[in-house]
């Protein structure tokens, strides 16, 4: 009896103490999505991120409010505050400066060129300055695609476009010969009839680590602290797996959340 009065007690404290340990709900939150392949496609509503924000909102218990937002506008409302979240971003020092990034998962980046191009290599790309690339606003990628990319736009050989659809558009009626893909944006080149004019060409780079993306200047560090950990316990426990197995084989998508 004493021994269950006792617990009576001590549960009220455990409880209070649980719920301090999660996320602080006692705003209304925001998150953005892009536009990308299989991360998001705003046509069906669905994709990775979604299914993942999805989670995350559940877990946390908190009210988030899920908007569609370019990749360019998404970095700029982080920056400044306005926005609390988004998903797959990755770090470099200037990101670093305004925002925190919880990784869930890592992939390869590569170089998709038109087959008419002549290009079997990334020099070969280089070295003709007739040949275009296409690139999402403020995307960056791993470090020699980022080298590749900062080379041809100081030569004026870049073009940038707020997703991947008009990119697309663009290599089909060759106006740009090459652009840089993702395991997510594969699907997509058959919808678009693009593969058989396409090769593709690996930049050879390590994965390159993708994380929720917290803003530092509208979550303070003990929040970001929480909201990291509720990441790292979607990885732990399988949830971010059994996602990325939804729109993966499973060798592909345990390559992608193990790291």
């Amino acid at each position: 009896m004493i021994a269950r009065f006792l617990a009576s007690l001590l549960f009220p404290f455990f409880l209070g103490s649980a719920l301090a340990a999660g996320p602080d709900c006692s705003r209304p939150l925001t998150l953005a999505l892009h536009d990308h392949g299989l991360l998001y496609s705003a046509e069906t509503n669905s994709g990775i991120d979604k299914d993942f924000a999805d989670e995350l909102i559940r877990r946390s218990g908190c009210k988030v409010t899920v908007s569609l937002m370019p990749r360019a506008r998404i970095w700029q409302l982080i920056e400044s505050g306005a926005l609390d979240f988004s998903l797959s971003g990755i770090a470099n020092n200037e990101r670093y400066r305004f925002a925190s990034l919880a990784w869930y998962f890592s992939n390869k980046y590569y170089l998709l060129v038109r087959k008419d191009g002549g290009v079997q290599s990334l020099a070969d790309f280089e070295r003709n300055d007739k040949l275009q690339l296409g690139v999402i606003r403020s995307f960056r990628y791993s470090e020699t695609a980022n080298r590749f990319v900062d080379k041809l736009h100081a030569a004026n050989r870049v073009n940038q476009a707020g997703g991947l659809a008009p990119l697309y558009q663009t290599l089909s009626q060759n106006r740009i010969q090459g652009m840089i893909i993702e395991p997510f944006d594969y699907p997509m080149l058959n919808e678009k009839g693009i593969r058989d004019q396409t090769s593709i060409i690996e930049f050879n780079d390590p994965a390159v680590p993708h994380g929720l993306i917290m803003s530092n200047k509208a979550l303070p560090s003990a929040e970001i602290d929480k909201w990291r950990a509720l990441v790292d316990q979607m990885r732990a426990d399988g949830a971010v797996r059994r996602i990325f197995e939804k729109y993966f084989k499973p060798d592909l998508a345990a390559a992608m959340v193990d790291f």
